[in-house]
């Protein structure tokens, strides 16, 4: 018997034929959602996603940061990219809007936190369902990824862009870790144990990351890697 026959006879007709349709429009849905970002995020230009908590409040110092990196940012020409929520992604929005530059959110309903901040501009709010949908056009329609603190959805998102550049499967761009008190426990980390003792990247790999602590030191590095490089779609 094959693997689908195995299967198959594991449940009765009904119950298969509404897995089989379950299925089939669980691919037809991650379609529709590859097909929206695409026709509304290959319009907007250069851009930076801002990446960072959704918990952080507006008096902490890394909220005035994220606006002040996006404001600054819409000031040389780039349109900004948000998770489009709270904390992090609306001071992120925020300086876009600011700087009367592009802003951009990249919306995701979940159980616990998110709803759209109002700063994205109308035109540019997408919801997705799917997560991995969502990070391809995070990294597809991204010149350069700035990571402010944040949790386990900040990490998956940095890590992602780290291992697509360093596999070759996307051209490489900034990625930019502001806040070097926040981020030196887990860099020393990669140095000492994943790279010293272990050996399971090589030196340069750590070249893909820069650490800032200023705005305009994240702008910098922005501007200095595109001096060299012509903005371009990174897939």
């Amino acid at each position: 018997m094959t693997n689908e026959e195995l299967i198959k006879d594991a449940f009765d007709n009904k119950t298969w034929n509404e897995i089989q349709t379950s299925d089939s429009w669980t691919i037809f849905k991650v379609m529709a959602e590859f097909v929206e970002g695409f026709s509304k995020l290959a319009r907007i230009g250069p851009c930076v996603s801002i990446f960072g908590s959704a918990r952080t409040k507006p008096d902490n110092k890394y909220f005035k940061l994220a606006e002040e990196i996006a404001l600054k940012l819409t000031q040389h020409g780039y349109g900004i990219i948000t998770g489009g929520g709270p904390g992090i992604m609306e001071a992120g929005n925020m300086g876009a809007k600011m700087g009367n530059g592009k802003s951009v959110g990249l919306n995701i309903d979940l159980p616990f936190e998110q709803s759209a901040n109002l700063f994205i501009d109308p035109d540019k709010l997408i919801s997705f369902e799917h997560f991995f949908v969502r990070k391809v056009m995070f990294v597809r329609y991204a010149q350069g990824f700035i990571v402010l603190p944040g949790g386990f959805g900040t990490l998956d998102e940095l890590f992602e862009a780290i291992t697509l550049i360093q596999t070759e499967k996307i051209g490489q761009f900034p990625i930019i870790l502001v806040g070097s008190e926040y981020w030196k426990g887990l860099i020393d980390w990669i140095k000492e144990v994943v790279m010293g003792v272990e050996h399971n990247i090589n030196p340069k790999d750590l070249e893909l990351i820069s650490i800032v602590d200023t705005a305009d030191e994240a702008v910098e590095k922005i501007n200095d890697f595109y001096s060299k490089y012509l903005l371009s779609p990174n897939f």
